[in-house]
C-alpha cells in the first residue's frame, strides 16, 4: 500500500487540537506558525490513520484530523514501528525520526479530557527537519529505515596470511547481528582481516568514516606487536573510559590477566569506537557489557534526548 498524507494540520497553542489546513511549510524550526516548532529534537508529531481508526471506537464517535495535536496525519505505514533515524521524505521535505510516542500531558490535553484517554502518547512519533519544504494532503511518503553502518577488523599476521582461520571476528559479526536483530534495527556489517600494521590499520579507520560502530579485535595488550590501541586512542575525539573500565574490573577480579588489557572505547566523529582483545571468549565478554550501551550512545551521538 502507498504511503501518503492524509492531512496537514496547526494549532498556535500548546495542548489543543490542530486545525486542518491546505499545506504546512517547514523550515529548520518545525511547521512555520505551530506552537510545537522550536530547536528541539520534537519539531514535527505524525500520527497515522491505522491509529485514528481504533481510538474512534473508544471515543464513540468520528475524529477530526488534527485532534491528537499532530501535525501530519498519514495512511499506509503503523508509524510506531518505526524507529529512531529512520527517515521520511515527501516531496522535497526530509525528516528524520527522533522519538515514538511521548508522555502523556493528561488534563494538560482537550483530547484526554474529553475521553480520558489519548493514543498520542503510545502511537504518534516525532521527527526533526533535515531539509525544508512544503507538505500537503495527498503527498506520497518515502520510508527509508536506518541501515546502520559496521566495520569489523581482525588484527592478525597469521590470520591474514591464511595460517589460521579468524574466529573473533566473525563472532563479533555474529553477536552485533544479534544485538541489532534483537532492537528490530538493521545493520550493514563489513569484516575485514588485516595483518599486525600500524599504517595499515590507520587507513583502514581512515576508510571507515562514515561508518555507525568500528569494532577491532586483536592487539589490544602489552605484547611488540600489540598497538591498536596505540593507534586508535590519538584518534578519539571523545573517549568513552566507563565501558572498559568496567570491563577489566568485573572480569579482572577473577581473572587477573584481563587487567593487563589496554582496550579502549570512544567516538571518532559520529563513529562509535570500540576495541576488543583477540580472544573468541574475550569477545563475547567485551560485547556482552558493550551492547548494553549502544542505544544510548547512537542516541546521544545523534542529539536525541531520550530521558
Amino acid at each position: 500500500m502507498k504511503i501518503k498524507v492524509i492531512s496537514v494540520n496547526i494549532s498556535e497553542k500548546k495542548g489543543t487540537v490542530k486545525v486542518p489546513v491546505g499545506q504546512i511549510e517547514l523550515n529548520s524550526n518545525g511547521v512555520a506558525g505551530d506552537a510545537h516548532a522550536g530547536k528541539w529534537h520534537r519539531q514535527v508529531s505524525l500520527l497515522g490513520t491505522e491509529s485514528f481508526r481504533k481510538f474512534e471506537i473508544t471515543a464513540g464517535r468520528a475524529l477530526q484530523y488534527g485532534e491528537f495535536a499532530e501535525n501530519i496525519t498519514t495512511e499506509g505505514i503503523v508509524l510506531y514501528e518505526t524507529h529512531p533515524l529512520d527517515r521520511f521524505v515527501i516531496g522535497d521535505v526530509l525528516l528524520e525520526v527522533t522519538q515514538i510516542g511521548k508522555k502523556c500531558h493528561g488534563d494538560g490535553c482537550a483530547i484526554y479530557r474529553e475521553v480520558g484517554n489519548c493514543v498520542m502518547p503510545k502511537e504518534g512519533i516525532f521527527c526533526r527537519v533535515l531539509n525544508p519544504g512544503i507538505i500537503k494532503d495527498g503527498d506520497t511518503v518515502e520510508y527509508i529505515p536506518k541501515v546502520f553502518k559496521v566495520k569489523v577488523i581482525t588484527l592478525s599476521d597469521r590470520a591474514s596470511a591464511g595460517e589460521y582461520e579468524d574466529r573473533s571476528g566473525p563472532r563479533v559479526v555474529q553477536l552485533i547481528d544479534e544485538y541489532f536483530t534483537s532492537q528490530g534495527w538493521k545493520a550493514d556489517i563489513e569484516r575485514v582481516v588485516i595483518p599486525d600494521d600500524a599504517d595499515l590499520l590507520y587507513q583502514h579507520i581512515k576508510d571507515a568514516a562514515g561508518s555507525d560502530i568500528l569494532i577491532t579485535t586483536g592487539g589490544t595488550g602489552i605484547g611488540p606487536r600489540d598497538f591498536t590501541v596505540d593507534v586508535i586512542k590519538p584518534m578519539l575525539t571523545k573517549e568513552i573510559p566507563g565501558i572498559m573500565d568496567l570491563i577489566r574490573v568485573k572480569y579482572g577480579a577473577e581473572k587477573p590477566n584481563a587487567l593487563v588489557s589496554r582496550s579502549v572505547a570512544g567516538v571518532i566523529g559520529n563513529t562509535l569506537v570500540y576495541t576488543l582483545p583477540g580472544s573468541v571468549k574475550a569477545v563475547e565478554e567485551y560485547l556482552a557489557e558493550i551492547t548494553k550501551t549502544i542505544r544510548h550512545s547512537v542516541f546521544m551521538l545523534n542529539g536525541l534526548d531520550m530521558h
